[in-house]
């Protein structure tokens, strides 16, 4: 009775532990982002942009795309461009044109080399990006 007893708790620990191993491997990258990380880098890339400086606006966006994308891969979100995994993680923002508006704007400036983009429209930028990265759990 003793071995039996023992090889039942036996058989019950692997299978919990193949249970748990398959729910791991089963997981989309982290489930939570480093608040804390993304909110400083969040701050400093709207630091960045300032009103009398034109090139700062170009950086500030280009920035805070990458930042976005970053925290899409972190999350697990398929695709080999940004534009991929924003459309495989839609579902997760409060304002889809807002993020696509900011991406495209971004595209033209990492595009074309005699973008003109204003402050008005950097700052709007921004704005998406930082609510994107709210939407995400990111800040």
């Amino acid at each position: 009775m003793d071995q039996t007893v023992v090889f039942l708790l036996a058989a019950i620990l692997i299978v919990a532990a193949l249970i748990f191993l398959a729910i791991s491997i089963g997981r989309k990258g982290k489930k939570y982002l480093d608040v804390e990380v993304y909110r400083a880098k969040c701050l400093k890339i709207e630091h960045q942009l300032k009103k009398d400086e034109p090139a700062s606006y170009h950086l500030a966006v280009l920035n805070a795309d990458k930042l976005v994308d970053q925290a899409l891969r972190e999350l697990g979100m398929n695709g080999q461009t940004m534009g991929e995994r924003l459309r495989d993680a839609v579902k997760m923002f409060s304002d889809r044109s807002g993020i696509w508006e900011a991406h495209k704007l971004r595209n033209v400036i990492a595009h074309e080399a005699d973008a003109q983009v204003s402050y008005d429209q950097a700052r709007h930028a921004l704005m998406n990006f930082r609510k994107a990265l709210k939407d995400l759990g990111a800040i």
